[in-house]
């Protein structure tokens, strides 16, 4: 009985090509991520600017005690 061993390599090549294709899967993943990531950013602040202000009505610098929204 007589078994066949053979030594695979990693070439160069096989290398390059993995980066590209995770770079390729990171894109594509990581924008939707990314821009959901923003949108609660952008509600929470909103709503964090909203509260100061109401908090703080007639307040003669409302947007130095708040900040602004962007």
């Amino acid at each position: 009985m007589q078994v066949e061993t053979r030594e695979s390599s990693i070439k160069r090549t096989d290398l390059f090509r993995s980066l590209i294709i995770g770079g390729i899967i990171g894109i594509i993943a990581g924008c939707p991520l990314g821009w959901f990531a923003h949108q609660l950013y952008s509600q929470q602040r909103s709503a964090q600017v909203l509260l100061c202000r109401q908090k703080n009505v007639g307040a003669p610098n409302l947007e130095q005690i708040c900040g602004s929204t962007y």
